[in-house]
């Protein structure tokens, strides 16, 4: 696809916004017909399946935040001249053409697609089965967007695939493919994984974790608790994993507190050997495989660890490698446990509801990447680009 500028750039996404907002209704009517088909067997997934007037409102939102974000392409990155005379640039580039696969979330089909075009890709959006009625009319809107403004609707195109087309389309792609980004399950994540032949972004799964340290202060332990576990349950930054150190004061009256207050919240709790001589109600974990869950449903994982060391290798061992906590008042303790945690995004005392692009001033964002090529953590606009070297030279041969 051909360099756009961003003024037009711009204009589609100034034609999608009013589109959008001139369509709620249907947009709402195609929705309802996914959500009537879909067996609530999963409520995660039924929850990020949902679109209300809120989530039509985020939509307009996070293509006015792009809009508004300065054009990522062409940027220089360094500049240098040599000594044979040789000027070299390396500027910001587009991907190409990105392919987004996912789950549930008709939502990405704005959020995603918005971010791959101001970035100057061709974006190829393969949604589940469960949204295609939301999708479908999504994609319309911005076949209008484009359209208003001269420009040829395969820019953002709707693949309308089952698993063993989208399979083969993988292995075989019949169009040009330079990115794939899957965002949902360990399951979807392992299938693209499996059968792609170009370059595969991971946004991963959650599974977060929180150390709780001797030097925590509670009250404010309990509040960020609370609503890393709470506020969406949905989330990939929710919490799932609360480790206590056995060293903590009145380590058992906290462990009783932190099970109150949890169980009050409606929050299922499991605990490891440890706990349970504590909270002796409480269920074990069925084996050492649990740790590794992605719960996204009011459930939580609550184990005991002698130090922070101790808790540093058993959050490294099990968890997503998405977010962690540590909860402590001492600086430099907090240093050392987010220095030594293979996370993407690293806290101490603040919920792990924060990993997220319009929460770090990202904006928009595709996706929480838990790859170490070639971004971690949010991909926002500018993390959509790669980059190419200008090489401006007079007759220099080697």
């Amino acid at each position: 696809m051909k360099f756009l500028d961003t003024k037009t750039k711009n204009n589609v996404l100034q034609s999608m916004m009013n589109i959008i907002d001139s369509k709620r209704e249907e947009i709402l009517a195609e929705n309802k017909k996914d959500l009537d088909a879909f067996e609530r067997d999963d409520q995660a997934l039924y929850d990020r399946l949902v679109v209300d007037q809120d989530k039509i409102n985020g939509m307009i939102k996070a293509i006015r935040e792009v809009k508004e974000q300065e054009d990522p392409v062409g940027k220089n990155i360094s500049e240098m001249k040599l000594e044979n005379g040789l000027e070299i640039i390396n500027k910001t580039d587009p991907f190409g053409t990105i392919m987004i696969i996912y789950e549930s979330r008709p939502d990405v089909t704005i959020e995603a697609a918005v971010l791959a075009f101001k970035a100057n890709n061709k974006i190829l959006l393969k949604g589940g089965r469960e949204a295609y009625h939301s999708n479908k009319v999504l994609v319309k809107c911005w076949h209008e967007a484009l359209a208003e403004n001269g420009l040829d609707k395969d820019w953002i195109k709707m693949l309308e695939m089952n698993r063993e087309e989208t399979q083969e389309f993988l292995r075989n792609p019949t169009e040009k493919l330079d990115l794939i980004v899957p965002r949902g399950g360990e399951r979807l994540i392992n299938f693209v994984k499996q059968h792609a032949k170009c370059a595969v972004l991971i946004s991963g799964r959650g599974n977060n974790f929180m150390y709780i340290s001797p030097q925590a202060d509670w009250d404010k332990t309990m509040k960020v608790v609370m609503n890393a576990k709470t506020d969406k349950t949905s989330a990939c930054n929710a919490l799932d994993n609360i480790l206590v150190d056995s060293s903590i004061p009145s380590y058992e009256a906290k462990l009783k507190d932190l099970e109150s207050t949890l169980s009050k919240a409606g929050v299922e709790i499991i605990v490891d050997e440890t706990t349970q001589k504590v909270l002796a109600g409480k269920e074990k974990l069925a084996n050492e495989e649990v740790w590794k869950e992605e719960f996204l449903a009011m459930k939580i994982l609550i184990g005991t660890v002698d130090s922070k060391d101790e808790a540093i290798e058993k959050i490294n061992e099990h968890s997503g490698k998405h977010s962690s906590i540590i909860m402590t008042e001492d600086r430099d303790e907090a240093m050392t446990f987010m220095e030594q945690i293979d996370s993407a995004a690293v806290y101490q005392n603040a919920s792990s509801r924060f990993t997220d692009g319009g929460a770090m001033g990202v904006g928009a964002e595709l996706a929480i990447s838990t790859d170490k090529l070639h971004h971690r953590g949010p991909l926002g606009l500018k993390q959509l680009t790669t980059n190419k070297y200008y090489v401006f030279g007079d007759g220099q041969i080697r």
